[in-house]
């Protein structure tokens, strides 16, 4: 199928014949090509110019449109251009100024001599940079590089389009400054080191984009170390999202989280926070997979992160892979693998299954496969009904922490943001088969998100300011 990551825009000159447009679309089409848009440049006796917007299979399909255009008498390419590289020109975000610099008085007033009462007042006071810098709605999102959107280990800069898009989303949806930060160390403790020298200009940290086992770790010195939120979307958000899609989906089967048996296969980043999550809500059995099949404890080999959920889930201590121990299950949430179900397994499980299938490019249980055996079905990609992603968390989150100068972040602020999403879906009445989450363009989702977590920062006390002080 075409993707919009693969789509180029064609400018070429076709004679003025008639049907030589519908000649060629008819060539584009048989190339692999689907026209999204076609623009008219300019108009001549003899020719045409227009700008033709084609989606293509592959990089290698593109090509082949530039070919196939080719090959058409009369018809001349004069450009091909890769419109997904022409939206990262020169990066896709910058900085702009809040306060003027246009006169004497303004720069005055930014500048020398009025800025020298401001750093005074903040030598005076710390806790006033929150107040008059950039730090109190200012997040760094930080990688490095060894885990980037499905591609893998690819270095820091090349992570770098990816962390300028979080923070594009980050200020879009939420008003957050925030700034990428690739870092070429490694090790848990350089990157923790290099992150706690520059904390002071930020209000908080995001983590992404780190591999396991050393994401962990990471986050778990950076947070023992600062005095302000380190939260990582790869762990956090997706388990924000997951949860809130797996109460909706319950519900609609007329169950609830606490008396339902969930199966989590995949314990990378997101799988591991997801089955931490799930057992801070109070999930009735959750049952977690690893390539190695069921954790429980006596395990052979158990170590980290392993431990914990061997001392915190499967009771029962069963062992299988996760196709084995979904019989029976009320839901099963996947980060692992393609293709890893069939709709026969899904058949094993309890009536009315919620399947929530996130291994990327393709999900473990394909949508051919789900039709008539889920109730709810929900996949990571973006053309399919029930997009799971932490892009539905990390904005509203954000807001939240930053409103009220969070120090940290706690599992009751993830729940209570899980639980706020969630009943986004039932305020609007729409919760469905195909609507167990909302839009993460939902104009309500960042500010119930952010109130969520602000009044659940406030109740444990990880709050500097509060609401109405």
């Amino acid at each position: 199928m075409p993707q919009g990551s693969h789509s180029v825009t064609i400018r070429a000159s076709i004679p003025a014949q008639v049907g030589m447009l519908g000649r060629v679309m008819a060539a584009l089409g048989d190339a692999g090509g689907e026209v999204g848009g076609v623009d008219l440049v300019r108009s001549g006796r003899d020719a045409t110019v227009r700008d033709i917007t084609v989606y293509a299979s592959d990089e290698g399909g593109a090509a082949a449109l530039q070919g196939a255009l080719d090959e058409l008498d009369g018809v001349q390419v004069e450009w091909v251009s890769d419109r997904i590289f022409l939206s990262h020109m020169n990066g896709k975000m910058g900085m702009r100024n809040r306060a003027p610099v246009a006169t004497r008085d303004d720069l005055s007033m930014a500048y020398t001599p009025g800025v020298a009462r401001v750093c005074m007042a903040i030598h005076d006071e710390p806790e006033a940079a929150w107040d008059y810098t950039i730090k109190g709605n200012s997040v760094m999102v930080v990688s490095d590089g060894s885990s980037v959107v499905g591609e893998g280990d690819l270095g820091a800069e090349a992570a770098l389009p990816a962390l300028e898009a979080k923070c594009m989303f980050l200020r879009e949806m939420a008003g957050v400054d925030a700034f990428p930060l690739p870092l070429t160390v490694r090790e848990p403790e350089a990157i923790v080191n290099v992150v706690e020298r520059i904390g002071s200009v930020f209000g908080g940290v995001q983590l992404t984009d780190i591999a396991a086992p050393r994401c962990f770790e990471v986050r778990r010195q950076l947070t023992r170390r600062l005095d302000i939120p380190v939260f990582s979307d790869d762990q956090g958000g997706t388990a924000v999202a997951l949860l809130a899609a797996l109460r909706n989906g319950l519900a609609l089967a007329g169950k609830t989280l606490q008396g339902a048996t969930v199966v989590v296969a995949g314990l990378g980043p997101g799988g591991m926070a997801a089955v931490r999550l799930l057992v801070a809500a109070g999930a009735g059995t959750v049952i977690a997979c690893d390539s190695q099949g069921a954790v429980h404890a006596g395990r052979p080999g158990l170590g980290g992160e392993l431990e914990w959920v061997a001392r915190h889930t499967n009771p029962e201590r069963r062992s299988g892979d996760p196709r084995a121990m979904i019989e029976g299950a009320d839901a099963f949430v996947g980060l692992s693998v393609p293709g890893l179900l069939t709709a026969d397994d899904v058949r094993q499980m309890a009536p009315d299954p919620v399947v929530l299938a996130l291994a990327m490019p393709e999900p473990e249980l394909a949508p051919s496969e789900a039709r008539g055996v889920t109730l709810a079905y929900a996949t990571g990609r973006p053309d399919i009904p029930n997009q799971i992603n932490s892009a539905l968390t990390f904005p509203g989150i954000w807001r939240g922490l930053l409103d009220c100068r969070a120090e940290r972040v706690e599992a009751s602020m993830l729940l209570a943001a899980a639980d706020a999403i969630a009943a986004l879906v039932h305020e609007d009445g729409a919760l469905a088969a195909d609507a167990i989450v909302p839009s993460v363009f939902h104009p309500r989702l960042v500010p119930v998100v952010a109130e969520a977590v602000r009044s659940a920062a406030e109740a444990i006390g990880v709050a500097r300011i509060v609401a109405g002080s």
